[in-house]
């Protein structure tokens, strides 16, 4: 009964205080990511797709580019932009919750973007005659568009969900992964297993699995309800 899985599953079933602030705040911490990922990501990736302008495909080669950016090195950006020393060290965010939603929006923003543009642009080639047909032009065309891609652009977030989730160095980096403040479930993985306590590590294990399971699970039944009822 003392082995990793035993003590994994007597954490959670006693709902450890530990390993449920750890939970808490990584769903805190990479929810919020997702949002203003979202929030900033979906209008802007509509807009790219709609907009004509000088050096369009550079963005576009980017922003799929920065899609691969390592976690290390958006860790070590955002570390460089909130030390000390870096342009907004006076906000004293590094070592915060807050480093850490900069670091994973970081991440996640690429994604959404990118993802969107090419759902919208899609679309857009789809119905555009339709929507011009009924005086809506590109910019009043996005809601519609994005609307329409409703299920696919899920696919994009939960993407975006499961990067941040399982990222490992950028919250490292700007977290410091401080017990009680800024340990995640990955960063207390990655300190329990070097420990050896392996209890904890496998229950965080655990739930990180079962919600990544859930999540997707949740969006294809979402997909197939969309389906059956819009055609």
């Amino acid at each position: 009964m003392d082995s990793p899985f035993a003590t994994a599953l007597s954490l959670i079933a006693s709902g450890d205080a530990a390993l449920m602030q750890i939970i808490g705040l990584s769903l805190q911490v990479t929810l919020t990511a997702v949002l203003i990922a979202c929030v900033v990501g979906l209008p802007s990736g509509a807009a790219l797709a709609l907009a004509r302008f000088p050096g369009r495909g550079v963005v576009i080669v980017a922003f799929n580019a920065l899609m691969g950016l390592p976690p290390v090195v958006a860790g070590l950006l955002v570390y460089l932009m909130l030390s000390r020393s870096g342009p907004f060290g006076s906000l004293a965010l590094l070592f915060t919750p807050t480093a850490m939603i900069i670091a994973q929006t970081l991440l996640i923003l690429p994604i959404v973007v990118s993802l969107t543009r090419s759902v919208v642009e899609d679309l857009w080639a789809e119905y555009r005659e339709q929507l011009r047909s009924l005086g809506a032009g590109r910019l009043r065309a996005v809601p519609t568009l994005l609307w329409d891609g409703r299920v696919s652009l899920l696919t994009g977030v939960l993407a975006g969900f499961g990067r941040a989730s399982a990222e490992v160095g950028a919250v490292l980096i700007v977290g410091g992964n401080i017990a009680g403040h800024t340990r995640t479930m990955t960063t207390a993985i990655t300190l329990e297993t070097a420990r050896g306590q392996l209890g904890l590590a496998v229950a965080l294990g655990i739930i990180l699995m079962v919600l990544t399971l859930t999540l997707n699970a949740a969006a294809w039944w979402a997909g197939q309800w969309a389906r059956e009822r819009l055609g």
